[in-house]
């Protein structure tokens, strides 16, 4: 499974690009308002693009799909790894089969249900991003939508990759990896924790203790 970061935060990105813990990065409007400030968004996610080798996720900020095409190429046309998102909705969906005849990745995102995830794939989608966490806050099992989607991927032949979203705990990510997600998308905050385990952290300690013990260095 791949293992994308959710963030527009160059510093965060690059932490994690250098510790190879990364295979693409994933935006949205939210994420780029609250790191770019003045700055144009489209060069902070061409900086983006360049820091990463694998695709980043860029969304459109309209609802009809002519105005969606005029976005996504102009995303696209930033970079090479830029996948444009486009929302799960009908005119979403026009725009992802267009951009697609144009040889350009499209990532269907808010998707929430099984048939929203094979209108994405009918529709030519790269990527479809199910929504767990925010199925798991309206009381649903978030983590139900990837296994039945898995399925009728398999079932069906279907080549778009299921993309994990709104991961919000390495318990999330687990499940993910379990259940045959393509890709989980998952906060920094998470990233790091899946780094981390209290028997790595003791095991360390006694062994850098018992060295000192020799009283000689490597």
């Amino acid at each position: 499974m791949k293992i994308f970061v959710d963030t527009a935060d160059l510093t965060e990105i690059r932490r994690a690009t250098e510790a190879g813990l990364i295979d693409g990065v994933t935006t949205n409007p939210s994420l780029l308002s609250a790191v770019a400030g003045d700055d144009d968004p489209k060069e902070l996610l061409r900086e983006i693009a360049e820091t990463v080798n694998g695709p980043v996720s860029a969304e459109v900020v309209a609802v009809e799909s002519g105005a969606m095409l005029v976005q996504g190429r102009r995303l696209a046309a930033i970079h090479d790894h830029i996948v444009v998102k486009v929302p799960m909705t009908e005119d979403g969906l026009r725009a992802c089969r267009c951009l697609r005849a144009e040889g350009i990745r499209v990532n269907v995102t808010l998707c929430f249900s099984a048939p929203q995830a094979l209108l994405a794939a009918k529709a030519g989608a790269t990527y479809m991003s199910p929504f767990v966490g925010r199925l798991d806050d309206i009381g649903e099992s978030g983590m139900e939508i990837v296994s039945q989607v898995r399925q009728v991927y398999d079932r069906y032949g279907i080549e778009t990759e299921v993309l994990a979203a709104s991961l919000r705990h390495p318990r999330h990510v687990i499940e993910a990896m379990m259940l045959g997600a393509d890709v989980a998308t998952v906060p920094p905050k998470v990233l790091f924790q899946l780094l981390r385990h209290p028997l790595t952290d003791t095991g360390l300690e006694n062994f850098l203790k018992d060295w000192r013990k020799l009283g000689r260095a490597l």
